[in-house]
């Protein structure tokens, strides 16, 4: 850290202003402010390093944007000190940042603090103090590989050859059941680095990056990635961070913590599952990897590849407006590598088993299973909920049970065990029914427990083995067995599955959301490409009548129907991605006071109130996607205004919120 004293300071000769944006949150700072430089500083205070000011009285982080000649102000504060020599923040992340803040209506600084990790002094020290990395010959760039897996899909070897020539194709893919995708990934990559570029790639989870981390170590041989989580722990993300930084490595992956890392010379960004509600930042401005990652791509004319088994309505929309093209594999290709997808609730069925609408394991699926044990395959089992029986109602009227205490809903932990309220806790020992004064409870919801003991009662001297929150498998071996998961936790295998199961369909498609069809096909889609191909063997049972349009997707397995459904229906109701929509969330008063300081753009449309968790209330903001600028710009505006007037209750701006309802 470097430091001056207050009375021998002046000016830096050349550019001594610095231009810094303070890490303050408040909405009407969200501004850079200028400072001197003084001639100590001189040579550490350059574009990109934290540095401290004082602000308001007191010593504020803030980062050094840029350093000019000249201020509009007659009188400038001097800079304080100046962290660290080391420029963490790249020039065009900052230009990002920037963008990226607007679009959300949110402040500068808070896009910093996602983008650039907390220091760490001591692995800044180690890693500035490395001999080796500074002497070390950057690495020739490996040869432009194969299409290899890409030969399945007709656009699949023209993306590559596009990377590997250094142009910039964007592209939504539509991977195959089955499908390798990290290895598909590794090699798009690849591509990208034989041009002698740079690429970042986003995944969801820790498993996803595990995947991808073996693929590309695999590819491009070790040292030339750097994986970028917030799970590694402080000192190893920030060294990952620096590598980055530094260019020592030319591909960056990772989860959302990954979104904002500097690449040199940025040539290919990438998402797999963009549908993931983990892509979307809990933190404000609530920013989403998606489209972070298309930005860049638009800011840095870099290259775009949008792949999953599902497709969002988002990546559609990509689609239609030419912004990028469908990667799909032909019809015959499908149908070789899909296994068979059959529902449970269409007519044939229900002549063979008049059971099958209402139970929850029908006769086929039973079969489907049995099948799979005798020809010593594993069989996959998804059940939308976990734990044991998380929702239980009276067994003489069917009334909810629910706490005395706090009205929350009431689960059972065990078989044995005494009904607890999820919200508070408590135990209800004593519980009877308010209705009918019932003591007995039945199952409302099943949860992946009890499945999972259910199951092993009907097939005895079968291992059972489950995946949910508690503890996720990456694998399982191959061999006859049982494996009940919950969406999103279930394991691979070698060969794959012969056959899945999807249970309790209803709990994804009735939800009150928006996506809840989109969402449940993305489910399922992720479990079924598990299976084997119907050549050998493979099976998915869907518990579901086979009319409903995500179930039709399914069974044909094309995403791209049903996006181009979801899409033509969002256009018609006026929903995002159709449209653009901001939530207002706060007390009523609060959101009141906001909106009517907001200078909204003609077209804009209120919606609402309707009722948000405990007392506050959220307003939703309707405007045309070419005003959707203008939106963010008024309610930013507007949020400046009450943070300059001190209110005193906030007020929470979330532009185009996964969950509207």
């Amino acid at each position: 850290m470097t430091t001056t004293r207050r009375d021998d300071r002046r000016p830096a000769d050349g550019s001594p202003v610095a231009r810094v944006c303070v890490d303050v949150p408040l909405a009407h700072l969200d501004r850079p402010f200028d400072y001197l430089v003084p001639q100590a500083l001189a040579a550490d205070a350059v574009p990109g390093v934290r540095v401290k000011v004082r602000f308001a009285g007191q010593l504020v982080d803030g980062w050094l944007l840029e350093r000019t000649e000249r201020s509009d102000h007659p009188k400038l504060a001097y800079l304080d000190k100046v962290v660290s020599a080391v420029p963490v923040l790249a020039p065009e992340v900052a230009r990002l940042a920037r963008v990226v803040a607007d679009r959300y209506a949110g402040s500068l600084a808070d896009v910093l603090r996602l983008a650039v990790p907390p220091r760490h002094a001591r692995v800044e020290k180690e890693v500035t103090a490395d001999p080796a990395r500074t002497d070390a010959a950057p690495a020739d760039p490996p040869d432009s590989p194969e299409p290899e897996g890409w030969h399945d899909y007709p656009a699949g070897p023209a993306l590559l050859r596009a990377l590997a020539d250094g142009r910039s194709p964007r592209a939504v893919w539509s991977a195959l059941p089955g499908e390798d995708w990290a290895a598909r990934y590794a090699t798009a990559v690849a591509a990208t680095v034989a041009a002698g570029r740079g690429a970042l790639v986003v995944v969801a989870d820790g498993r996803d990056l595990d995947r991808l981390d073996a693929a590309l170590t695999a590819r491009l041989g070790a040292g030339r990635h750097v994986c970028l989580s917030a799970a590694l722990g402080p000192a190893r993300r920030y060294r990952a961070f620096l590598a980055a930084r530094h260019g020592d490595a030319p591909v960056v992956i990772g989860t959302r913590a990954a979104m904002f890392a500097p690449v040199d010379r940025l040539g290919l960004v990438a998402i797999w599952d963009d549908g993931d509600d983990l892509h979307a930042e809990p933190r404000a401005p609530y920013p989403h990897a998606r489209e972070v990652l298309l930005t860049r791509a638009q800011l840095a004319q870099a290259g775009a590849l949008v792949g999953g088994y599902a497709r969002t309505a988002e990546a559609q929309l990509l689609v239609e407006t030419g912004w990028a093209r469908e990667v799909v594999a032909d019809r015959a290709v499908l149908r070789a590598r899909t296994p068979a997808i059959v529902p449970t609730g269409d007519d044939p069925q229900l002549a063979r088993d008049p059971g099958a609408a209402t139970a929850r394991l029908p006769s086929l699926a039973w079969t489907a299973a049995r099948e799979a044990l005798r020809a010593d395959a594993p069989v996959l089992v998804q059940v939308p909920r976990r734990g044991y029986l998380p929702s239980v109602a009276c067994a003489d009227c069917r009334t909810p049970a629910r706490c005395p205490h706090c009205a929350g809903p009431l689960a059972l932990p065990s078989a044995g065990g005494s009904p607890a309220c999820r919200w508070c806790a408590r135990i209800a020992a004593a519980y009877a029914c308010p209705r009918c004064g019932g003591r007995r409870l039945r199952a409302s919801v099943t949860g992946a427990r009890r499945t999972a003991e259910e199951l092993g009662r009907a097939f005895p001297g079968v291992p059972v083995r489950t995946s949910g929150r508690e503890e996720v498998l990456a694998d399982v071996p191959g061999g006859a067995g049982l494996v009940i998961a919950t969406p999103g936790a279930e394991p691979v295998t070698a060969g794959g599955y012969g056959a899945v199961l999807l249970l309790d369909t209803w709990a994804l498609l009735t939800r009150a959301d928006l996506r809840a069809g989109e969402e449940a096909l993305r489910r399922w889609t992720a479990a079924a490409a598990l299976a084997r191909p119907a050549a050998a063997g493979g099976r998915v049972v869907v518990v579901a009548d086979g009319a409903l349009a995500p179930v039709q997707a399914l069974l044909r397995w094309d995403a791209g129907w049903f996006a181009a459904r979801e899409l033509a229906e969002r256009r018609e109701l006026g929903f995002p991605p159709a449209m653009r929509m901001a939530s207002v969330t706060g007390l009523p008063a609060a959101v009141a006071d906001l909106l009517a300081q907001a200078r909204l753009p003609d077209g804009a449309e209120l919606l609402g109130p309707v009722p948000a968790d405990g007392e506050r209330e959220r307003m939703l903001v309707r405007v045309p996607r070419a005003r959707a600028a203008a939106m963010a710009g008024a309610l930013h505006a507007a949020a400046g205004v009450r943070s300059a007037r001190k209110a005193a209750e906030p007020v929470r701006l979330q532009v185009d919120p996964l969950a509207l309802f």
